[in-house]
């Protein structure tokens, strides 16, 4: 067997693990193969020689494609789309199969996937090599050209952003998720009385630049009004999902795993009484996010 065909072999030996670091990495299927893919133009233009751990170098090359493929996009973060949920279109030039996507986010856990989404490139990186793969922080540091220490402090960081470091009471958290599931329940059956009976009667909602279309207004009061504007996107609320923003029960909209808006509620005497849409991207990085327990 040739060089060539012995590299290929081990290659193609280590791809699923490779493709699976790099999905917890980037959330998306066509961006994952981009970076494996990546790895072995590396791979095949250096060789294998003086590499002791081929499977080490493979995963620590891939995570570096993989930080600064974050990196990039953290600079040229798209602009969410506009709507109180997010539609089909989101994401619609991602080349991944819409079906192959779904099953690899489902794999992972979409809330997962969005919380990671939240975090910055170093934090995101950290804590999926320590946390989901089990990779020493020394050897962390030195794909991310820090200290063990500061690798540490970052996965240490991210964790507290995945789990909620600081929740609300245990009866009012159960209260509250209670409610926001009512509420999505009734936004994607489509049932005008369902979301009127969780909403306050004088409920506002309140929607940022870049969550209202133009020409429509950012603010809107009242149950009627508000029932309306959650009933209009309906058939797209199978994006929505509680999780936790802010140590309290939220809604956030994530097509496979990305995301795209959140929805920060605020509940009174039992009804939801406010309704923040945040689809900003500078505002949704600076939210606190966490995944929420069944």
């Amino acid at each position: 067997m040739s060089e060539g065909d012995w590299l290929a072999s081990q290659f193609e030996q280590n791809r699923p693990h490779l493709q699976a670091v790099a999905y917890r990495m980037l959330g998306s299927a066509a961006e994952a193969d981009d970076a494996v893919q990546e790895a072995w133009l590396r791979l095949s233009r250096s060789g294998a020689d003086g590499v002791q751990n081929l499977a080490g170098w493979l995963t620590t090359t891939v995570a570096r494609v993989c930080l600064d493929m974050l990196r990039a996009r953290n600079a040229r973060r798209e602009e969410p789309l506009p709507a109180l949920w997010p539609g089909p279109a989101a994401r619609s030039a991602d080349r991944a199969d819409p079906e192959r996507e779904a099953l690899l986010a489902d794999s992972v856990g979409p809330a997962l996937l969005l919380v990671l989404d939240a975090l910055g490139p170093a934090e995101r990186v950290a804590f999926v090599l320590h946390d989901v793969f089990d990779l020493p922080f020394q050897d962390i540091a030195a794909i991310m050209g820090r200290t063990p220490n500061a690798a540490r402090l970052l996965a240490s960081r991210a964790r507290r952003r995945v789990r909620g470091a600081d929740r609300v009471p245990g009866a009012d958290l159960a209260r509250q998720r209670k409610l926001t599931d009512a509420f999505i329940d009734a936004a994607r059956r489509g049932d005008f009385g369902a979301i009127i009976a969780v909403l306050d009667p004088d409920v506002v909602l309140r929607a940022d630049a870049a969550a209202a279309p133009a020409g429509t207004p950012r603010e809107v009061r009242g149950a009627q009004k508000v029932a309306k504007g959650a009933l209009a996107f309906a058939a797209s609320a199978r994006f929505a999902q509680p999780a936790l923003v802010n140590g309290s029960v939220g809604i956030v909209a994530a097509p496979r795993g990305r995301l795209i808006t959140v929805l920060r509620l605020t509940v009174t005497h039992g009804k939801i009484s406010a309704i923040d849409v945040i689809a900003d991207p500078q505002r949704l990085r600076q939210l606190d996010l966490a995944t929420l327990d069944n």
